[in-house]
């Protein structure tokens, strides 16, 4: 139990760290293709992973970065992120949205048939209640659902089965390696992408968007792995990952003036009560 509380925070830590590196790439994307912003912000994350394990003395255990396990794990990262934008260009972003937050869902099924985690009904709900709150939320027409949002399923799905590798990556590899190699990978596909499709120049302001962004991306790195690494239950973290969408709508009121209407607060109160009552079965548990 002292696993999921270390893992629950830290997994709402890297929640919030990345809906916030979200928002700034979004804005650096009104001018830079998104491809080429991904793997420019892959790039200053991989600086920065780089200055840390030079910092903390990590950089001697370099040698696990080729370890198959965070090479396959570097990979599914990319890959989900790629997927995952190329299904975005043509779906509407709610449709997108949706999908990508089912990834608890995703993850407690993984949990039950990989980890052989002991999930019982009440839990099985919650996480269910949850993803209907978020669709309160995003409120997707069904009509819009196409071919394309099974691609970006596919993409859900790599970034799922990537956090149940963290699981088994060994003991020794320290969680900065991870992060780097991650870093790296995500640098190296995206910005190969963006040299054939026609690299663009990069104004100060985007450019600072980028940085800004590449940092907290490092950041999120760090507290996600340290969650999936914690020994907590990955079907009762993963259910946390729903708060993004309160800091998603925070963030867009206060940037973008983004009102949610009466649904969305309704799927808001769903979504707090549902972790809630994860964080109540927890108590209860202990």
């Amino acid at each position: 139990m002292i696993g999921n509380t270390r893992g629950i925070a830290a997994m709402l830590a890297s929640v919030v760290v990345f809906i916030l590196n979200d928002a700034l790439i979004k804005l650096a994307a009104e001018t830079v293709p998104s491809v080429q912003s991904i793997g420019v912000r892959g790039l200053f994350a991989t600086l920065w992973c780089t200055l840390a394990l030079l910092a903390t003395g990590a950089w001697r255990k370099m040698a696990y970065a080729v370890h198959p396990k965070v090479l396959l794990r570097g990979g599914l990262e990319a890959g989900a992120a790629i997927i995952y934008l190329i299904a975005l260009f043509q779906i509407p972003f709610a449709i997108a949205t949706a999908v990508n937050l089912s990834t608890p869902l995703i993850l407690t099924v993984l949990a039950v048939l990989l980890l052989k985690e002991d999930v019982r009904w009440r839990r099985w709900t919650a996480v269910g209640v949850g993803f209907a709150g978020v669709l309160l939320v995003i409120q997707p027409r069904l009509g819009d659902i196409n071919g394309w949002t099974w691609v970006a399923l596919t993409g859900t799905c790599l970034g799922a089965f990537r956090d149940i590798i963290a699981r088994h990556l060994p003991p020794a590899v320290p969680t900065l390696v991870v992060s780097f190699t991650t870093a790296i990978t995500v640098a190296v596909v995206g910005c190969a992408w963006a040299l054939v499709d026609g690299w663009q120049p990069i104004d100060a302001r985007a450019l600072g968007y980028i940085v800004a962004s590449s940092l907290l991306l490092a950041i999120g790195y760090q507290f996600l792995v340290i969650a999936l690494r914690s020994g907590g239950e990955i079907s009762v973290m993963g259910s946390f990952r729903y708060s993004s969408i309160l800091w998603a709508l925070a963030i867009g009121y206060v940037v973008w003036g983004e009102v949610p209407n009466t649904l969305a607060l309704a799927g808001i109160a769903v979504i707090v009560g549902s972790g809630l009552y994860i964080l109540h079965r927890e108590r209860v548990s202990r």
